[in-house]
């Protein structure tokens, strides 16, 4: 029961990742049955070719429905192409219902579409299973940025590509900091000093937190390294051969996060229940907290944090090397026996050309996939920014790796924050590595 539990969470993980992009975060009234499609194909005599996402429509024509900055691309789509992009839609309504992971999953391997929007875990598994068309011949892969390519690319094959990469930080209210004369942290020693003035001047809990995004300081201090300053490819294959343990790299991110807890930074009972942003947003918004974590998009956003009445800055998290972005990377996909395979490869070039990137990045204002797309970022973002266009940054996700990163972490850090030790915590890393590598 405990491992299905699990398994039901890290989709459910996957899931609120997806929501830090500008596709998933609508709900379509339509359950789905696995191997059932759930729109009725359009004429035939038609070239048609079909988009699966959690998108809010099921006909792109529809009068009165506000067209999204993939919309757009799509459209161009379209009208370069002479084809049609036929939507079919799928989210799930509450935890009760069948997760998109799962339909996705199901639709892919029955070749029931042919685009797909695709979770990180999603991509490892169908890239694994050879069930995903390589789009390294793409002509717009030639412009991708290489965390795109490293977070996407499994078994040496390029099996997604994203219009925007999601990156985490910590959003921090830069007037309280000033209030107490505290420099923004670059470590994790600079940020267990910050909090410890925090407490002293009468604030509770400085880090508000909840139970999707903690496993960014892990990631920040477990690669690190990793990521900016080895042999990143070598380390990652002595990890996928099982020379060197995922625990080993895991365990001081652990121990800094268990630290946090054991001081009161952290309330553990807390972010064990919180939604993102629902549970701790009120407070942070209300300056009773001056450190949350995010998604980039959020600082844009007046629903969440793109309107507060402070001075709002976007930092990494601590880290050895300084303040590091947490990055994460969705995609889009091609079944590899896609009936309409060479009308979709088609159609995600123009998609994903610099063209429609840059149409994409600045409505929605993010970071696009690609090198040569640029978007003037707010001024709270520019930190981060800046670390990003440096090239400094860790994966949060990465296909490359036998073990599911995001997923796995977050479960197992909410683990932590429900009382497991550091050191089962690292067992479970340890079993899942031998599971991944069939020992």
């Amino acid at each position: 029961m405990k491992q299905e539990w699990k398994r039901n969470l890290k989709k459910a993980a996957a899931i609120c990742l997806a929501c830090g992009s500008a596709f998933a975060v609508a709900a379509c009234g339509e359950k789905a049955a696995p191997g059932r499609n759930l729109i009725t194909e359009e004429d035939e005599s038609e070239k048609v070719v079909n988009l699966f996402s959690p998108m809010e429509k099921t006909d792109p024509d529809a009068e009165n429905v506000a067209r999204t900055a993939s919309d757009l691309t799509v459209s161009m789509a379209e009208e370069k192409l002479g084809v049609t992009v036929a939507y079919r839609t799928y989210t799930a309504e509450d935890h009760q219902d069948i997760t998109y992971d799962e339909v996705i999953l199901d639709r892919v391997r029955n070749q029931m579409d042919d685009i797909y929007l695709l979770n990180p875990d999603t991509i490892q598994i169908l890239g694994a299973e050879g069930a995903l068309m390589d789009l390294s011949r793409l002509a717009c892969t030639e412009n991708l940025r290489e965390v795109v390519k490293t977070a996407n690319t499994v078994d040496g094959r390029l099996v997604a590509i994203p219009q925007e990469v999601v990156a985490h930080g910590l959003f921090v209210n830069q007037d309280m900091f000033d209030e107490y004369d505290l420099a923004l942290p670059e470590t994790p020693e600079d940020l267990l000093e910050c909090c410890r003035v925090f407490r002293e001047n009468g604030i509770e809990t400085p880090i508000g937190a909840n139970r999707w995004w903690l496993e960014n300081f892990v990631f920040a201090v477990a690669y690190a390294d990793l990521y900016n300053g080895g042999d990143t490819e070598a380390e990652i294959a002595a990890l996928n051969s099982g020379e060197s343990k995922y625990s080993d790299y895991m365990r001081p991110g652990f121990e800094f996060l268990q630290e946090l807890i054991d001081c009161g930074y952290i309330d553990a009972e807390t972010a064990s229940a919180n939604e993102a942003i629902e549970g701790e947003g009120p407070d942070f918004l209300a300056q009773k907290t001056p450190i949350v974590m995010a998604y980039w998009s959020a600082a844009n956003a007046e629903t969440s944090y793109g309107n507060p009445d402070f001075h709002l800055q976007v930092i990494g998290f601590p880290s050895s090397r300084g303040q590091m972005p947490v990055v994460s990377v969705t995609g889009f996909g091609i079944g590899a026996n896609a009936e309409h395979a060479e009308d979709a490869l088609r159609v995600l070039d123009v998609m994903l050309s610099d063209e429609a990137l840059q149409l994409y990045s600045e409505t929605n204002q993010v970071i696009s996939p690609s090198k040569n797309v640029e978007v003037e970022c707010i001024p709270a973002l520019e930190p981060l920014n800046q670390r990003i266009q440096e090239n400094v940054y860790v994966l949060g996700s990465n296909a490359g790796m036998e073990v599911e990163q995001w997923g796995n972490t977050c479960i197992i850090v909410r683990d932590l924050l429900d009382g497991a030790t550091v050191d089962e915590c690292m067992a479970e890393f340890d079993r899942l590595q031998e599971e991944a590598l069939g020992h």
